[in-house]
């Protein structure tokens, strides 16, 4: 598995784009996502992805324009970190989200619940 692209916004063409299979997310995430993307592709004047690496680690790109040589890739690097800073509690939720239903550590994490709910369902019976 490469990198997943959860979302992504372009200031030139005034797009956004979720991915289609992280469209079970809850709406106020989506909108969240949404906001986060759409901001930063305005403010930083390019188009920014946000995405999973395959580990579940979050993160950003940006992307300029083809003759954009007033792109700033330092104020880029600044603001990539400043949502990291500010969205700490929102990235480590889709982190989580992601981890459970995308990765091996995941699956094995839903069996092990699945097993111990069944167990627990005997012990009640009994």
């Amino acid at each position: 598995m490469n990198n997943l692209i959860l979302a992504a916004a372009s200031y030139e063409k005034q797009k956004y784009f979720l991915e289609a299979k992280f469209q079970v997310l809850p709406e106020s995430i989506q909108e969240e996502v949404r906001i986060l993307c759409v901001t930063s592709a305005q403010k930083l004047g390019c188009t920014f992805l946000m995405g999973f690496h395959e580990d579940g680690e979050i993160y950003f790109e940006t992307v300029k324009g083809e003759n954009d040589i007033n792109f700033d890739e330092i104020g880029a690097e600044l603001e990539i970190k400043e949502i990291f800073r500010v969205k700490k509690e929102l990235l480590a939720s889709l982190r989580v989200w992601f981890t459970v239903f995308f990765t091996q550590e995941g699956e094995q994490l839903k069996e092990e619940l699945l097993k111990e709910s069944k167990n627990d369902e005997t012990l009640y019976k009994n």
